[in-house]
Order: C-alpha cells, then sequence, then structure tokens
C-alpha cells in the first residue's frame, strides 16, 4: 500500500519537483496532505491532486492518512519541524537542505531520528544524482588523486534568495528587492552564509565524498548583486565555490570542475526547477581525448523519492552518521565563509 504523504510547504520546488516525482512514483507514494504559511498555494496544489490543504503545521501532523512529511519549508524552519514531525509520530521524512542551519540543531535532530527509528532521507538531489555515482566509480577506477574542485553556479535572479536578503537587511534600509549594502560586514557576512546553506549546499556532500576534511577557509567575498566566491582547502584539495545571480546574464550554468593527477571531470546539473535526467559527465584526458556519459533518464530527485521508499518498504538502513557529517560540513563551510567575509568587509 502507497505511504501517505504530507508536504510542508507549497513553492516552486514542491509544485515543479516534488509533486510530479510523487506522481511517477504513485506505487510507493500518495500524497494526502499539502500545508503553506498561510499564502493560500497549498489549496491550489492540493486541487491538482486530491489532497487535503491547510495553513501551518498542526493539522497535517495530526492527520493519520500522513505516513511521511516532506520538507520544504525556508531552511530556518526544518530542524524544528523535523522534530515536530517526529513528535507526531511519523513514520520517515524527506527534508530539503539542509536539515539545520547550527551545530546544535543538526546534532539534536540526528539523535532523534536515531532514537526514533525515523528513516530520515536529505533532499541532496546532486548527490542521488546518478551521474554523480559514475563520476565516483571513474575516479576510483582511475586511481587519480583529486587536487583541485571547482563548483561554478551561475543562475537567473531567484525570489527566493532575494527574499534572504530582504529578511536580513536593516528595517527600512531600501524598498522591495532590495540590494545588499555589502559594506556592511554583519550583513554581507550572514548574506553569504545563507547562500552557502542554501545554495551552495547541493554540492557539498559530493565535495565530501572527494575531500572529507574540511581545514580551512583562505578566502571569501560576497559577488553582486547576489552571490560569493569562496576558497578553501578540505583533505589537502584546494577548492573554489563560486555562485552569482545575473539578470540577462548567460545561461544558467550548473557546474562541478574536478582536477585530477591524470584527467579533469566535468559535471554538469541540470537547471533547477525541471526534470532533465541526471547531469552530464565528460572526462578530459592530458592527450586531448575526451570521453562524454551521457545522462541517465532519471534525476536525483526521483532517487531521493527511491531511497525512502527503500528504507520503508525494505528496511534499508539510514545511514544517520552520513547525514550528521554532510550536515556539519556545510555549517562549518558556512560559518568560515561568514568569518572570513565579516573580516574582509571590516578590513
Amino acid at each position: 500500500m502507497a505511504a501517505g504523504v504530507g508536504v510542508i510547504g507549497a513553492g516552486p520546488g514542491v509544485a515543479a519537483l516534488h509533486l510530479p516525482t510523487l506522481a511517477r512514483l504513485a506505487e510507493h507514494f500518495t500524497v494526502t496532505h499539502l500545508a503553506d504559511a498561510g499564502s493560500g498555494r497549498a489549496a491550489a496544489l492540493a486541487r491538482r491532486t486530491g489532497a487535503r490543504s491547510s495553513a501551518g503545521t498542526a493539522e497535517l501532523l495530526a492527520d493519520p492518512a500522513v505516513d511521511v512529511v516532506a520538507i520544504c519549508s525556508p531552511p530556518t524552519q526544518h530542524a524544528a519541524q523535523i522534530l515536530a514531525a517526529i513528535a507526531a509520530g511519523k513514520r520517515a521524512i524527506l527534508c530539503e537542505k539542509p536539515i539545520a542551519c547550527t551545530r546544535q540543531e543538526a546534532n539534536a535532530v540526528v539523535d532523534a531520528c536515531r532514537r526514533s527509528h525515523t528513516a530520515l532521507v536529505v533532499g541532496t538531489n546532486h548527490h542521488f544524482d546518478p551521474a554523480w555515482a559514475r563520476a565516483k566509480h571513474h575516479l576510483v577506477a582511475n586511481e587519480g588523486r583529486v587536487r583541485t574542485v571547482e563548483i561554478t553556479i551561475a543562475l537567473p535572479p531567484n525570489g527566493r534568495y532575494h527574499d534572504v536578503v530582504s529578511e536580513l537587511a536593516p528595517a527600512g534600509q531600501n524598498a522591495s528587492r532590495p540590494r545588499p549594502d555589502w559594506s556592511d560586514p554583519d550583513l554581507a557576512a550572514a548574506i553569504v552564509r545563507e547562500l552557502v546553506l542554501g545554495l551552495g549546499i547541493h554540492d557539498l556532500p559530493a565535495l565530501r565524498d572527494l575531500a572529507p576534511h574540511f581545514e580551512r577557509v583562505v578566502f571569501a567575498r560576497p559577488v553582486p548583486p547576489i552571490g560569493y566566491v569562496i576558497g578553501l582547502i578540505a583533505s589537502g584539495v584546494l577548492v573554489q565555490l563560486s555562485a552569482v545571480m545575473l539578470p540577462g546574464g548567460p545561461d544558467a550554468r550548473w557546474r562541478m570542475t574536478i582536477g585530477t593527477a591524470t584527467d579533469e571531470l566535468e559535471v554538469d546539473f541540470p537547471p533547477t526547477f525541471v526534470h532533465a535526467g541526471s547531469a552530464d559527465v565528460r572526462v578530459h584526458a592530458p592527450d586531448g581525448r575526451m570521453t562524454e556519459y551521457p545522462p541517465e533518464p532519471e534525476d536525483g530527485y526521483v532517487a531521493e523519492w527511491r531511497a525512502l521508499a527503500s528504507a520503508l518498504e525494505d528496511g534499508e538502513p539510514v545511514e544517520y552518521d552520513e547525514i550528521l557529517h554532510d550536515a556539519l560540513y556545510a555549517i562549518d563551510i558556512a560559518d568560515a565563509a561568514a568569518a572570513a567575509v565579516r573580516a574582509g568587509v571590516a578590513a
């Protein structure tokens, strides 16, 4: 029997990604309840699926038809909502990244899931992307030591991140859609931290696969109008993270480039909010030859929900330690980047 899913959140990611994915996996899941924060969007989405809708989380968590909770709300609410779902006795949770915004929250969330035996899957769709497994297989088979990693994100403007800027800006600083005052050290640091945990975090679990021990941030700077560039060292690997949202800029790009002692890999992930199959993987050899691996038809969004189905139906063990270490890795990078931005702007 398909498990009933209650979705907390009704934004573009729910409408464009999670609901279509769950419809493709109808043998495992059925959407029974959607909740928003009072916007009314949940009711409109519920009419498409035949589900109930409500405002807030109380009705959804009390709904006996909800076995699984999908948390697709703003990141600052994730930890509290995971704990509330556990307290409500729900069997499983799929939480969009990150599971928490502080080390204390991350430890509390994973500890509660472990003690209650609640299945937890984090929506790190790039990490679940079948092409990422292929890229890792190539690295292992080739025995090439990873020397450098570059992650480049270039996207059109996204309302969610403009909202983050609006929320962090001092009251009355600007009208709607303000430009950040990058000369304010605390504001610049806070925005970069939020962007790392809300945007850069897509790729940080994959980075931890390659360079598991975060050492230090070498430099971090905000990039106007909204973005960042961060240089760091992890496990001796030189890493650069860059992201920018430019109106009227180039085509969207989400690329991870991995330099080894023997070749270079490029992993191009699909644009956000689309089902376009897996990432493309290309391998460039020193002699100029290129090997290209075509994308798989399924993407990381489908794979993450399949992982939750396996935990529910087959008893597949949940890797609580890996979930915790991924969360702490991202939080440590975000904190160190914020500290570097604050010091640099203040100087």
